[in-house]
């Protein structure tokens, strides 16, 4: 298929149309003629609108797709499905299956199950063995077969010994470490984040300085021993001051933000609906207020959508023994535009394509002629309902199902294929 986008902004710091409006052809996958008008031809599709955008292709740095053992939650071809309607053209999928992605052949698993989806998946393998927290996994025998990073997912690593060799190891082999910070001594039990919120609902709190200890460790440790670390999903006023500070002393580490933190507060759970137990949690709308200005600042580098799948069984029960979780692959673009109302495209991209890949060390496919296009095509002025029937994923876990927010991702192109 022939594709014609129309008068179109192009938002991309390294091609030579950045901030044009212009029109974009697109003929067996590749960009073939990027000008101000292009006669529309019989065998086109013609794609146009308002205010379009188009980027480079956008990259999730968090989901879970459950796959392998899990599937009656989520499998990798629905997930890569709700990731492609969210304007992704490629995912981190994250450790949270069974058994892990702890040795090469689950990677191998991962990476050839994937090979005709037009988004694609970069497995992140296992810190440790089976995600004990105790032995590194094969780290090296994982990179060969395609593991982009490590991370225990949401299973922080109490040994601050593991955490130094990891860094340590992974810095050998020129990749790094992704950690989620919870020091679980503190919030072991926890349900929702400690403040007048939870005192109110008599639930047992998970407190901001549960996350802010374990941040500050692993950063302490990070300065010793080098290399790279990257904190998935901060969530508190301090984290985002402890990053700002290790910024400002050089160190590598970038950190991002679960889209759902950016506009949901700790006041949703009067309710008791267990679609809004996550973790980490909604917390205070100081926070919320802080995680903001982060992003606009910079010092959150990604908005990730945090998708987490779960079933009825594991949700639709009594609060407190609900699972955590969330699904959002297909709604993060759009809680950002609703959560943040004057953010402005560029930083759209950055916080979704252009930082994504510069952490992940990944080529970004410039827009311009006689390249391969890897592209997303974006509104923010138009809104979308998240319905039922637009939901690709086989869980339902969501609260935003029949809400209608700010921002529509029109489509993405990618390996020579389209999704509209």
């Amino acid at each position: 298929m022939n594709l014609l986008i129309k008068q179109a902004t192009i938002i991309d710091q390294e091609s030579t149309y950045n901030n044009k409006v212009v029109d974009v052809l697109i003929e067996k996958g590749n960009i073939t003629q990027i000008k101000k008008n292009i006669p529309a031809e019989k065998n086109y599709k013609i794609l146009e609108g308002k205010n379009l955008f188009i980027s480079s292709g956008w990259i999730d740095m968090q989901v879970n797709f459950c796959d392998p053992g899990l599937e009656h939650k989520e499998t990798i071809e629905t997930g890569l499905k709700g990731s492609s309607k969210g304007g992704f053209t490629g995912v981190c999928l994250m450790s949270n299956s069974q058994p892990p992605l702890h040795n090469k052949a689950q990677i191998e698993y991962v990476k050839n199950k994937v090979k005709d989806f037009i988004t694609e998946i970069y497995p992140i393998g296992t810190i440790s063995y089976n995600q004990e927290g105790k032995d590194l996994s094969e780290m090296y025998d994982m990179q060969k077969s395609g593991a982009v990073a490590f991370s225990d997912y949401k299973k922080p690593i109490k040994d601050a010994g593991l955490i130094l060799r990891a860094l340590q190891y992974t810095n050998n082999i020129n990749s790094f470490i992704i950690t989620h910070c919870d020091d679980t001594t503190i919030s072991h039990g926890g349900q929702m984040n400690e403040g007048s919120a939870s005192t109110k609902l008599g639930l047992k709190g998970m407190p901001a300085i549960a996350e802010e200890l374990m941040l500050q460790r692993n950063i302490q440790i990070l300065e010793y021993t080098g290399g790279k670390m990257h904190i998935p999903t901060i969530s508190t006023k301090g984290s985002v001051e402890l990053i700002k500070k290790a910024k400002s002393k050089k160190l590598n580490i970038t950190c991002g933000v679960a889209a759902y933190n950016l506009l949901f507060d700790d006041s949703e759970l009067n309710s008791f609906d267990s679609n809004y137990k996550v973790n980490p949690p909604l917390r205070s709308k100081e926070d919320i207020e802080a995680l903001k200005k982060g992003v606009l600042d910079g010092i959150i580098d990604v908005v990730v959508s945090d998708h987490n799948p779960q079933d009825t069984e594991s949700k639709d029960l009594e609060f407190d023994l609900a699972d955590f979780g969330m699904i959002g692959n297909q709604t993060a673009f759009n809680l950002i535009c609703t959560a943040i109302p004057k953010i402005n495209p560029e930083k759209i991209v950055d916080v979704l394509s252009k930082n994504p890949k510069t952490i992940l060390g990944l080529n970004t496919k410039v827009i311009k002629e006689n390249s391969p296009a890897n592209i997303t095509i974006f509104s923010m002025d138009d809104t979308y309902v998240f319905n039922e029937n637009d939901n690709a994923s086989i869980s339902k876990n969501s609260p935003l199902i029949g809400k209608s927010m700010k921002g529509k991702v029109i489509g993405v192109v990618n390996k020579g294929k389209m999704l509209f």
